[in-house]
């Protein structure tokens, strides 16, 4: 890591400035079948934005810039479509420059978009630099065939190809009027699924799957950003909570051919309308998931392109919902189905019929079907090792580093990847076996504070927890600050130095931090996961109040009767709902992009846990936190981006209309322009300023009942 320097400032300002420290490090990994280069991300340094492509050559065991927007753009300033904005906000995307790529088979070329612009760049450092592609400009997600002869993209509501020689121009593979897109993720599938793509290319490259979204049925919701009144207001195609859905069909696009040669592949859509991935390699016929709207049942389906159909190879259950580690289906090489399920409490992999993985393992994700399978998995919730299976050597553990770490790639030659407590930030090294490691350069900087993290387990339900204090602090009870995230599909405890570095600096500040994972959060098995089941409320608020108790009882700096809680999103929706629900537990909260109203959060994520709201009203009511505004009686503050497309500014105008119309007093900091993610560099900074105020304020003092 590169030491800080003086200009670092404030860790506020640090943090804003390095994108919560992202920047300038190593991301994005892609190793070559045969060993010899690992294609990756990284921007010039640990304040720069600007994101390059590289390639690290093992046998010389040396890093190249392959391409990167400096050069490209020069002086000039990257244009962003409105797709593309919408692309980078449902994957969070923090950089600029060239944040996304994709490489053939050999991972010996690589596609990539830049100022909408297609780009096509040999990956052998004897060749020569990027060249640009035609297109019909404002272009998104390039992905070249397998065979490196074409790149498909997308512009528009079009799915395009063009041959990567340069020759006979570019030409629509799919394309229609009105609100139908093709070869794009729609709304619930980017935010929501993990599903990013619409089109996935032939293992032989003469074809493409690609989704065809009809956005019609979908009601339109508008954002708008007052500090700019000449700004005409936005359109975003939303599925709230009980409303229609977009229509998503998938076909099949010979390439070079006619419109008359697409062929859909069919399904029962009435009963499982949601596709959820597809996967399509040498190993087998593609394979899709689909899913019930209610989640309580999905299907593997092996599609056979001749005349359109598929045929069930994996089904699952769950009178809750449905789920499975990312990363799978998947074919291997020898054409057996890798997928996963729970079993004895557990997420276990599954090869044809039988289990990879023991009980008590629980599995977290594949990255890497091939010649073996690497993913990552955890016996403990806070540490998450690599893995890897083979039909040879059988399970075998990779990292051993006691906090978290994955793995790259299916053969002997690996990215390894790992965070942990002892050190700032993270690592990536390329391993061969039988070799040293060769790390990778990392020019991130490193942050001006250093947690000191207590981990606990508290409760009868043995709570994830972990306490943060000042620094040198030697006694006598401080204010609690409380920043649990809370919500399904998110832990916060976990052993990493980089997740903890707001907590330090907040505990800095005079602060006794806690940080809990109740119910709902992931690592603790299917059944742990599924309490909060038609409830998002009660579970999530009694597992922060009995961890906050029982971290008091081992940690005695803990002032009970000072307690603040912050979040954003579901931590703001828990924050909010805390200081409503239990005023004798929490006196003071900040709630960032806080759903306030389930009703108007969307359809894939709110029915998976409290079902629609026409067949479960009173799911919606109890977590629901307009009811509960009458019964304030402590320091709230609202914040909110006013142009957030994910959690709309009216949640948190309903809840302050509610609370006014109670007589109930509040603060609401509106950001203009800013979207769920508040990545501009001066609010991200100031916002954490004015929380210390705040809580400062809120919670100066004695004891309060």
């Amino acid at each position: 890591m590169a030491p800080s320097s003086s200009s670092a400032g404030s860790f506020p300002r640090q943090q804003a400035r390095t994108r919560r420290f992202s920047l300038g490090a190593p991301r994005d990994f892609t190793v070559s079948p045969d060993g010899a280069r690992v294609v990756f991300l990284r921007s010039p340094a640990g304040d720069d934005p600007a994101t390059s492509l590289w390639a690290y050559d093992r046998a010389t065991g040396t890093e190249r810039e392959v391409a990167s927007a400096a050069r490209i753009l020069g002086a000039t300033a990257e244009h962003l479509t409105g797709e593309e904005r919408a692309r980078r906000e449902r994957s969070r995307e923090l950089a600029g420059g060239i944040v996304a790529y994709a490489c053939d088979a050999a991972v010996s070329h690589a596609a990539f978009a830049l100022d909408g612009k297609l780009w096509w760049v040999s990956l052998n450092a004897e060749l020569p630099g990027p060249t640009e592609l035609p297109g019909p400009g404002g272009v998104v997600d390039p992905r070249p065939s397998p065979t490196g002869l074409h790149v498909a993209f997308l512009s528009g509501p079009r799915l395009w190809a063009v041959a990567t020689t340069g020759e006979d121009g570019y030409e629509a593979l799919a394309g229609e009027a009105g609100e139908v897109t093709w070869g794009a993720a729609e709304f619930i599938a980017a935010e929501e699924m993990g599903r990013s793509r619409g089109f996935w290319w032939s293992p032989d490259g003469r074809s493409v799957l690609a989704a065809r979204v009809d956005n019609s049925p979908v009601a339109t919701w508008w954002t708008s950003d007052p500090s700019s009144p000449g700004t005409p207001p936005q359109p975003h195609r939303y599925p709230a909570a009980g409303t229609a859905d977009a229509e998503v069909s998938l076909w099949h696009l010979p390439l070079a051919a006619g419109e008359a040669d697409r062929a859909q592949v069919h399904w029962d859509a009435g009963r499982y309308p949601y596709l959820v991935s597809v996967h399509w390699s040498g190993g087998g016929p593609p394979l899709l998931v689909v899913e019930q709207r209610d989640h309580k049942a999905c299907a593997v389906l092996s599609a056979d392109l001749g005349p359109g159909t598929t045929s069930v190879v994996a089904e699952a259950g769950d009178q809750a919902w449905v789920d499975w580690p990312s990363g799978v289906p998947a074919w291997t090489e020898d054409g057996q189905l890798l997928w996963a399920a729970a079993d004895t409490g557990t997420w276990r992999l599954r090869l044809g019929d039988r289990w990879l993985t023991p009980p008590g393992l629980q599995v977290r994700g594949v990255t890497s079907v091939g010649r073996s399978i690497v993913f990552s998995a955890s016996t403990e919730p806070e540490i998450v090792e690599a893995w890897r299976w083979s039909a040879s050597d059988g399970l075998q553990q990779l990292t051993s580093t006691g906090g978290i770490s994955s793995a790259y790639g299916d053969g002997p030659v690996r990215v390894v990847t790992s965070r942990s407590m002892a050190w700032a930030g993270g690592r990536a090294a390329v391993q061969l076996e039988g070799s040293p490691p060769s790390a990778l350069t990392d020019v991130a900087e490193t942050p001006v504070v250093q947690p000191a993290v207590r981990f606990l387990r508290v409760g009868d339900r043995r709570l994830s927890v972990g306490v943060v204090l000042p620094k040198g602090h030697c006694g006598g009870k401080l204010p609690v600050l409380m920043a649990p995230y809370g919500g399904p599909g998110h832990q916060r405890v976990m052993a990493s130095s980089a997740l903890w570095l707001e907590a330090q600096w907040f505990a800095d500040q005079g602060f006794a931090v806690v940080v809990a994972d109740g119910r709902g959060t992931p690592g603790r098995g299917p059944a742990f996961e599924r309490e909060v089941y038609l409830d998002l409320a009660g579970p999530v608020l009694e597992d922060q109040v009995d961890a906050l108790h029982g971290a008091a009882a081992q940690v005695d700096e803990l002032d009970l009767g000072r307690v603040g809680i912050r979040g954003w999103s579901f931590g703001g929706y828990l924050a909010a709902l805390a200081v409503l629900a239990r005023p004798d537990v929490f006196h003071a909260a900040v709630a960032g992009a806080p759903v306030t109203d389930w009703a108007l959060y969307d359809t894939y994520y709110t029915e998976r846990f409290l079902g629609r709201p026409q067949a479960q009203p009173g799911a919606y009511r109890r977590s629901s936190l307009l009811a509960l505004a009458p019964g304030l009686r402590r320091p709230l503050l609202l914040i909110h981006g006013l142009v957030d497309d994910n959690v709309f500014a009216a949640h948190t105008l309903a809840l302050s209309s509610a609370l006014l119309a109670a007589g109930r007093y509040h603060a609401v900091l509106p950001l203009p322009g800013i979207t769920h993610v508040a990545a501009r560099d001066d609010v991200a900074e100031n916002l954490l300023l004015a929380q210390v105020d705040f809580f400062r304020h809120a919670l100066q003092g004695p004891s309060r009942p």
